[in-house]
């Protein structure tokens, strides 16, 4: 019953959101297996509302100071997330990450990961970074986006943050992003939903049923993504 109130929740804002009642959405977490037993197909938030919003064209970014992060997948296997590797699909992430940045920076400098070690090293560890990632960067620079890459997973977050070489990564799955992103901000940290028609933020962590009740939540991720849902309202 709980899953099925969160998600009718969600839901509800969503449509609200898209009949302009409400300028922006900003979600807490949900327990996926709960929701899950009302309905077998949820896997996520940002599915759930890009479904609701009719738009297949989104990607999950994180934002924290002055470095985002967007991802090719998300809430699929690891094994579907290689798949999910495709000229098109990457393409489409670099498109949306600019242009939700240029809102704020003139010109943003994405840099794109690999998905293999060192991002492939010439094909010695896999032909998906040279056949799938840097089609994309190319078809991405031939419009006048400042994208580059493939870069290896394990460096260019250094050299975002302690170089300051970029205003965004784009990484190919779930966990590449996330890791790293949330070692660097996991109180500060803000999801955002983008290529939506609606304003949709959240906070960058899980429900926490193990320090329910105990007082020593932090509201700072909240915070920011309330902050950002105003910014991106405009």
């Amino acid at each position: 019953a709980s899953g099925a109130a969160a998600r009718q929740y969600v839901v509800s804002a969503t449509r609200a959101a898209l009949a302009g009642t409400v300028a922006a959405v900003v979600t807490m977490p949900m327990n996926k297996e709960a929701t899950q037993l009302s309905d077998p197909t949820f896997v996520g938030h940002t599915e759930l509302i890009a479904a609701e919003c009719g738009v297949e064209r989104y990607s999950m970014m994180l934002a924290a100071g002055e470095l985002a992060v967007t991802h090719v997948s998300t809430h699929v296997s690891l094994r579907e997330a290689i798949e999910r590797v495709t000229t098109q699909r990457v393409s489409d992430v670099i498109v949306l990450t600019h242009e939700t940045l240029q809102r704020f920076v003139l010109r943003p400098r994405i840099a794109v990961c690999g998905m293999n070690p060192h991002a492939g090293e010439h094909g010695l560890f896999g032909a998906e970074d040279a056949e799938q990632i840097v089609p994309a960067i190319e078809l991405a620079r031939a419009a006048g986006i400042d994208a580059s890459g493939p870069h290896p997973a394990d460096t260019v977050f250094h050299q975002a943050v302690n170089g300051h070489l970029y205003d965004a990564i784009v990484c190919m799955y779930h966990d590449q992003g996330h890791t790293p992103m949330k070692l660097l901000a996991f109180e500060e940290g803000v999801n955002i939903t983008i290529g939506l028609p609606i304003v949709r933020t959240s906070v960058d962590h899980g429900t926490a049923f193990d320090i329910a009740w105990k007082g020593v939540a932090f509201t700072a991720s909240f915070d920011h993504a309330l902050a950002w849902a105003r910014k991106l309202a405009g």
